[in-house]
């Protein structure tokens, strides 16, 4: 079994793309600044401490878990657009697509834009989560191209005994018929400020913690734009929400169309809407 390969913040791309493609998996250490981890614990911490637990055998029984995090932060741009984690998920899944529009052969690269978003902190005395993969959330077929690539950003350490995320690595290679093994599972171990990178069809779930202290990890994915985004993003974050945040950023939250055109509004760049000053009408 392959043990989880482990980068600094400024690896080669190439590098990165060629591990996730083999393994399913990476760790990225000193993935964001110590500023940017406070300022995310200074506006998701009050929305975790008044958070009740889970009433899930799935979601976890001693697990608190906040949603909706880009409209409780304006502190997501470096983690989100992180040259590792969005030049990957660009790399993996922006890949060209030909078709034919009459007569004439024409590529289309879809776009891609953020999906789920969490925190998730598992508490002692909670269970392992089952093994799964995320990209069956969209029911794709294995082995199979990569529709979404997720991060999972450890706000505490996170260790073998107090819940680290499981990972398999190279399940994501696996057909569908083959389950995933407990004992083939991998903690991956890392520092706060550290993040975990992986495919959604690699085999990970959530670990049991046996220690006498939270560990808490901010997740998010990166789908392809085609794809049903798995949060509401348009419910979930208001419009002056995803106005404090970068035209990149807006465009990930789904403020975009995907080639060859999903996602517009009156046959026009939902983007063009969400920045204009102008109210929506009403037709």
């Amino acid at each position: 079994m392959r043990d989880l390969m482990r980068v600094g913040p400024d690896a080669d791309l190439t590098e990165v793309v060629d591990i996730l493609e083999r393994d399913g998996a990476v760790v990225v250490e000193n993935f964001v600044d110590d500023s940017t981890l406070a300022a995310l614990w200074a506006d998701f911490g009050p929305s975790l401490d008044a958070q009740s637990f889970e009433d899930s055998w799935y979601n976890g029984t001693r697990t608190k878990r906040v949603s909706s995090l880009f409209a409780r932060t304006t502190h997501l741009t470096p983690v989100v657009t992180q040259q590792l984690y969005l030049g990957a998920a660009r790399a993996i899944m922006q890949k060209p697509v030909p078709m034919w529009i009459g007569k004439s052969r024409v590529e289309m690269t879809p776009s891609i834009q953020i999906s789920g978003t969490q925190v998730i902190q598992i508490w002692p005395g909670q269970g392992r989560q089952p093994l799964h993969r995320d990209d069956a959330l969209h029911l794709r077929r294995h082995p199979g191209p990569t529709s979404r690539v997720q991060l999972m950003l450890a706000m505490s350490d996170f260790t073998a005994q107090n819940g680290a995320t499981l990972m398999i690595p190279g399940s994501h290679l696996w057909d569908d018929e083959r389950a995933p093994l407990q004992e083939e599972a991998l903690p991956s171990e890392m520092a706060a400020g550290s993040g975990l990178i992986w495919l959604g069809g690699t085999y990970h779930g959530g670990g049991k913690n046996v220690s006498d202290a939270p560990r808490t990890g901010l997740t998010l994915a990166l789908d392809l734009g085609n794809l049903r985004q798995e949060e509401n993003q348009y419910l979930a974050v208001p419009r002056e929400s995803v106005l404090a945040y970068p035209p990149e950023v807006r465009r990930l939250l789904g403020y975009d169309r995907c080639p060859p055109g999903l996602g517009w509004y009156e046959m026009e760049d939902p983007y063009d809407l969400v920045s204009s000053d102008e109210p929506t009408a009403v037709r």
